[in-house]
């Protein structure tokens, strides 16, 4: 029987998940300043920090900036000498994110980069190895996400990519739009590939996990 509901939800955010003033404003802030409601949630938020700290990160690379937010919460699981990048391809976006870098006190791990996802990343394949992928930008683009990740996380390293579920869509196989059928076929890659160990975190709206194998 499954028991996890909106209640646990709760349960979970208020007991693992308290935001401190500065992650409470930043996800205040992001929609009054014109940026889409759409980051992830505190609950999903923690469980990224715990990966990143489980897996002892350093180098983490985070497809899909919005405001800040969950850079933040991962951000703050890096060692002193950890590092950040991020992607984001609408500038505005990188110039409020920035100043929530500061607000969070994690400027000095973060670095922004701006353009398209896809040629941003290749000049980044140079710089990896790295620890630690997290996903979350236009979900028509997770196929390709995925492979640039198997091809530049290190053994041991852990992917994540968040909206699994596509609101429940993913279930439908009657859906057509292009982004629950990308997700999709990123799910049954993630599962089908023997090199991974793979789940779904099954919080909010869904996140995919994804470890190495050594």
């Amino acid at each position: 029987m499954t028991t996890y509901d909106d209640a646990l939800s709760k349960y979970i955010t208020e007991t693992f998940a308290q935001e401190d003033d500065a992650l409470a404003a930043i996800r205040q802030q992001i929609p009054i300043r014109g940026l889409p409601e759409i980051m992830i949630r505190p609950e999903e938020a923690a469980f990224l920090q715990l990966l990143v700290a489980a897996c002892g990160a350093r180098s983490v690379v985070e497809i899909g900036t919005l405001g800040g937010y969950s850079g933040s919460w991962i951000a703050r699981a890096l060692p002193d000498d950890g590092k950040l990048i991020t992607l984001e391809v609408e500038p505005k976006h990188a110039d409020v994110a920035r100043e929530h870098f500061e607000l969070a006190g994690v400027a000095d791990r973060v670095e922004i980069r701006i353009g398209d996802a896809h040629q941003v990343l290749q000049d980044l394949s140079n710089l990896g190895p790295f620890d630690f992928v997290f996903i979350d930008a236009e979900k028509e683009g997770y196929p390709d996400y995925l492979d640039w990740t198997l091809s530049n996380l290190r053994p041991g390293g852990v992917l994540a990519a968040h909206n699994a579920f596509r609101k429940g869509a993913l279930l439908d196989t009657h859906e057509t739009d292009q982004r629950v059928v990308a997700t999709r076929e990123f799910i049954r890659r993630l599962a089908a590939d023997e090199r991974l160990f793979s789940t779904i975190f099954p919080a909010g709206d869904g996140m995919a996990i994804g470890v190495l194998r050594a």
